[in-house]
């Protein structure tokens, strides 16, 4: 445990007054941190007592007499995660090594990390919610466990109808059956063609069951979409036409994706049109959920994540190291002045 000790320049007038104090404690500081012994070795060595010997090393820490520095392997990563909870604000951030350039092989790192993450913190009795998308799907893929969970997996929208493998409905079918759970469906596509549609649908008494277990969620699993042609999935939605997409990206400056809503560099629901004619729960609902776990890889994400964590949405990001760095590098710059701030729940 590399230590530095007290030097004479940092001697409180307390200590000033008193040589023979300073010199114990000079000495019981280099024999603990630099010698490496024992609270009870060096209270024998100096005749003191070990309740003494803690005292000693507690004052010296308050004082500023000690200074410890911490170098892990992977300290690089640690400082990248304190920071993005410092300056973006998220509680807690977990950021995995940069292993490849491939795409692919870095969102299933990730995945493999937020498998980890959530198989630890997860609790029987627990209600899970989820997102559709790749995210989700290298975070199911990466599930594994050697007992079973009692809890249950309900998708947080609709489907997304012919891509089975990023559908909502599929993914917490297949997350609940690797955890040992119960899955439920939710018989409605992700977004419909006006807002009488889903207005209907939302009334229809099995579909508003399903979306009222996963408000009551105690942990929400969400990829994090970025709004940009080829790298989309929200843009291949087979609703959405060519108009759409250049509307939501040049009119509404979208920036962002969770739940299928569009947001803004400042995290706000900026395409009111759209938005509101998404079938699942609405963003001001994950504020209620105690653990909401946002998912992405690539530097692709770097401008979605930006505007998730200025939302306040996630209480933990799962993300890789270049595309961490490239969020901290761009936090305080406003990559889009909305026109349209319209809140949609």
């Amino acid at each position: 445990m590399p230590q530095t000790a007290a030097t004479s320049a940092n001697v409180s007038p307390s200590y000033a007054a008193d040589h023979a104090a300073l010199r114990l404690l000079n000495r019981v500081l280099t024999t603990y941190y630099q010698e490496g012994l024992n609270q009870a070795e060096v209270a024998e060595a100096f005749g003191l007592s070990t309740a003494k010997v803690n005292r000693l090393l507690k004052q010296a820490r308050e004082q500023g007499m000690v200074e410890i520095r911490i170098r892990t392997p992977m300290q690089s990563l640690f400082d990248l995660e304190a920071r993005l909870q410092s300056v973006c604000g998220v509680p807690e951030a977990v950021v995995v090594p940069q292993v490849s350039e491939d795409p692919q092989l870095m969102l299933d790192a990730v995945g493999r990390a937020a498998a980890q993450y959530l198989t630890q913190r997860l609790r029987d009795g627990d209600v899970m919610c989820v997102s559709g998308g790749k995210a989700l799907s290298a975070v199911v893929r990466s599930v594994e466990t050697s007992r079973k969970f009692d809890v249950q997996v309900v998708p947080a929208t609709g489907g997304a109808q012919g891509r089975y493998q990023i559908d909502a409905n599929y993914l917490a079918a297949e997350l609940a059956q690797r955890l040992g759970g119960t899955a439920h469906e939710l018989h409605a596509p992700v977004i419909v063609d006006t807002t009488e549609e889903r207005e209907a649908l939302m009334a229809i008494r099995q579909i508003s069951s399903v979306l009222d277990m996963a408000r009551r969620a105690q942990v929400a699993v969400l990829g994090i979409g970025s709004v940009a042609p080829g790298t989309s999935t929200y843009f291949e939605l087979p609703s959405l036409r060519e108009e759409d997409r250049r509307r939501l990206v040049e009119e509404y400056c979208g920036t962002g994706e969770l739940l299928a809503q569009i947001v803004n560099s400042h995290g706000q629901p900026c395409a009111p049109a759209y938005n509101c004619r998404v079938v699942g729960i609405g963003l001001e609902d994950l504020r209620a959920i105690p653990l909401t776990i946002g998912v992405a890889a690539t530097v692709t994400k770097v401008l979605p994540i930006i505007s998730t964590l200025r939302g306040g949405y996630l209480k933990t990001l799962i993300t890789d190291e270049a595309t961490a760095r490239g969020v901290l590098e761009l936090w305080d710059r406003e990559p889009c002045q909305p026109e349209h701030t319209a809140q949609v729940g």
